[in-house]
């Protein structure tokens, strides 16, 4: 039996760095988990699960490579900062969740997030003394 295809092993990567992106949330929610590492786990997760990119991804070539290069290197990062046992334990509680259902109000708090985002950067521009 050949190896795996390239779509195949491209399809392991982003299950891969879905469970790792989902093991970042935990983590930002894990009290045994430093203060730098939890507020870096945030901002990674939320860019990895939200639907809404720095750069479109209908935008060739550049809308993916910013998927990615932030996504994993942040990923990377977190990673580093959180102790072995803390990780394998977040990791293993990531891998089961992802063998269940996803969660809508996950997305709508992740929507949400991002429209409170916008409209807090609308808002600064709006009272800006330079509008």
């Amino acid at each position: 039996m050949p190896g795996k295809s390239l779509s195949e092993l491209i399809g392991d990567l982003g299950r891969r760095l879905a469970v790792d992106a989902h093991a970042a949330w935990l983590a930002a929610r894990d009290p045994r988990v430093p203060a730098l590492a939890r507020l870096l786990a945030v901002a990674v997760a939320a860019y990895a699960l939200s639907p809404i990119d720095l750069v479109p991804d209908f935008i060739p070539v550049l809308g993916w490579l910013d998927d990615l290069m932030i996504v994993p290197l942040g990923l990377w990062i977190v990673r580093r900062l959180i102790p072995d046992p803390v990780w394998a334990d977040l990791h293993a509680e990531a891998e089961a969740a992802s063998e269940r259902p996803s969660s809508r109000a996950g997305m709508i708090l992740i929507l949400a997030l991002w429209a409170f985002a916008l409209y807090l950067l609308y808002w600064s521009i709006r009272i800006s003394p330079w509008h």
